[in-house]
């Protein structure tokens, strides 16, 4: 069974197209997309999700979401804990670069849960629709606490991170997208379809080449950084991930619900918490983060997390 949903995961086209941008970038032959196009790819792949989830909560009941939006939000405050306390008991990391691993860890990886969504589908899994409401709950506060538990430590900018966690581009987007199709008219939604719905998968392939291809030009890095930090992004995801099967599992979620929250415990994010971290992180180092996020973590959740915690899901289902 695992083996099969590893097939299945690793032959998708965003995950293939991901491998070539990554083959590509580690020798040397980038296929990099120009920022414009890339932040363009980004904002309408937020915004598309946020349409989504929002469609499906103004379908479902106000009681539906309780459970798994408090579940989702202990996960928001579990992870960067533990993310913080691994890098400093286990690595003896620098406070201001193990926030900004925990801000990483404790915030979600888009683009990663989109890939689970698309993984449960071709297994044959029915999942939640209101789930890209819970990555807006999951996203700002692991960002948050990240920032005060340096703030603790050091006693660094906590007003304009917080602000920044708040109100960045990524958070605006997905909420925004949310409200926008819970208040939509269905067939304002439907006319939308074709370019949000239709066109998803073959963009989201774009931009997961584009991700291939800085992830290989940053290969080279892990290396410089050292063992703990490739074990540490590692063993996070796997750490997160079961973390969110128990959240899941309690709160209720159908078996392809469980995968894909699951996923998002277990992913990194390297677009919202970069940006927060460097305002209210202005010691740390961003290569360190970014290495482990988007170097390591990133590439083992669409190679093997994903289908892992998809076999697990299944498993406690059964």
């Amino acid at each position: 069974m695992v083996l099969d949903v590893a097939i299945s995961n690793l032959t998708a086209p965003g995950v293939l197209a991901f491998a070539l941008g990554m083959v590509a970038g580690a020798r040397g032959a980038s296929l990099r997309l120009p920022d414009a196009i890339t932040g363009g790819l980004s904002m309408y792949l937020l915004l598309a999700i946020g349409l989504k989830g929002g469609e499906a909560i103004r379908a479902s009941s106000p009681g539906e979401l309780v459970a798994p939006a408090i579940a989702t939000l202990a996960l928001g405050v579990t992870a960067p804990v533990l993310a913080f306390a691994a890098a400093r008991r286990l690595g003896r990391i620098a406070v201001p670069d193990a926030a900004a691993l925990a801000a990483h860890y404790g915030s979600v990886s888009i683009v990663t849960f989109t890939a689970a969504i698309v993984a449960v589908d071709v297994a044959g899994l029915t999942s939640e629709a209101y789930l890209p409401a819970l990555v807006a709950i999951l996203e700002v506060p692991g960002i948050a606490v990240a920032i005060l538990l340096a703030h603790r430590h050091t006693g660094g900018r906590l007003g304009p991170a917080l602000t920044e966690a708040l109100t960045g581009k990524s958070v605006l987007l997905l909420a925004g997208g949310i409200v926008i199709g819970a208040v939509a008219s269905p067939a304002a939604l439907d006319d939308a379809a074709p370019l949000f719905v239709g066109l998803f998968p073959g963009l989201l392939a774009l931009y997961l080449l584009d991700l291939g291809a800085a992830t290989g030009a940053r290969l080279s890095d892990v290396r410089k950084f050292g063992a703990f930090l490739f074990g540490y992004a590692i063993a996070m995801p796997i750490v997160l991930g079961a973390l969110g099967l128990v959240a899941g599992t309690a709160a209720g979620l159908s078996t392809g619900g469980i995968a894909v929250l699951a996923v998002m415990a277990a992913s990194a994010s390297y677009i919202a918490a970069p940006a927060a971290v460097s305002i209210a992180l202005p010691a740390a180092n961003p290569a360190l983060s970014m290495t482990a996020a988007l170097g390591v973590t990133f590439p083992f959740n669409l190679l093997v997390g994903i289908p892992l915690l998809l076999w697990a899901a299944q498993a406690l289902g059964t």
